[in-house]
């Protein structure tokens, strides 16, 4: 039976147009499935869904979501991340070494916003950020963010503004990876990637699933620290907006 499938040109490109079409007409893709984004199940035959075609260097994995959640796409992720995903899916245990230059420490919480929680994630290093070329001891980690487009905050009540051409990577229900533009208008790249795929809660994956978008806070090293409740963490967003150690970002949630 026909799928109610939407494949991109960039999928179609890689896929190739038989694959392509062998999707459309229900020969390869699945009535049902789960969202690669929100996890919810879904239905190829009955509501419009999205091919997401992720891509490493050796392994590519086809995967389908909601219309309504992502865009068709072509996602480049690591080659070791995408290796990972596929020995989570076929029940073998992802291992490997925490590579050296992953010196940002990612946390995902709920913020509440006017009344409306939020997904989050905040990001502080595990060291100072020093810009290339610039002396070793300094800390560049906000104005390198702030010329990327993140904004300082100064009153977490306030929901940051949408950053254009990046986007919060979640598939099979964990965190992936947090993507910027890639150079030249190329395919997204990762900006900060999970070593391995990072859990979330129901209750952060059903904020998200209703807005969409995530709200992305960094500071400096040593503003935030691991805060065991969303309380704390709250008071801890705070205290770096009011030092002025806080900028902020919303990215849409998808394969991107």
């Amino acid at each position: 039976m026909p799928r109610m499938l939407d494949v991109s040109e960039d999928v179609r490109a890689e896929i190739g147009d038989e694959e392509a079409d062998r999707l459309l007409v229900g020969e390869t893709a699945p009535g049902s499935y789960d969202c690669t984004s929100c996890r919810t199940p879904g239905d190829s035959e009955q509501e419009r869904t999205s091919t997401v075609l992720f891509v490493g260097d050796e392994t590519a994995v086809l995967a389908f979501a909601h219309a309504t959640c992502i865009p068709s796409q072509v996602v480049q992720v690591p080659e070791a991340q995408l290796q990972g995903a596929v020995r989570s899916i076929t029940g073998e245990e992802a291992g490997g070494d925490l590579p050296e230059q992953a010196v940002l420490g990612v946390t995902s919480g709920l913020v509440l916003i006017n009344g409306a929680l939020h997904p989050a994630l905040v990001v502080e290093p595990t060291g100072p950020i020093a810009r290339p070329g610039s002396e070793a001891d300094r800390d560049d980690f906000l104005p390198l963010l702030i010329e990327q487009g993140f904004l300082p905050v100064a009153e977490v009540d306030r929901e940051p503004s949408v950053l254009s051409g990046w986007s919060v990577l979640v598939a099979m229900g964990q965190l992936h990876a947090v993507l910027q533009p890639g150079t030249g208008g190329g395919s997204p790249v990762a900006w900060w990637q999970a070593h391995q795929p990072l859990q979330v809660t129901d209750g952060w994956r059903a904020a998200a699933n209703k807005t969409h978008r995530v709200l992305v806070f960094a500071a400096p090293a040593g503003s935030i620290g691991h805060q065991p409740r969303e309380d704390l963490l709250r008071d801890a967003l705070e205290k770096a907006a009011a030092g002025g150690r806080l900028v902020a970002a919303a990215m849409p949630l998808a394969g991107t």
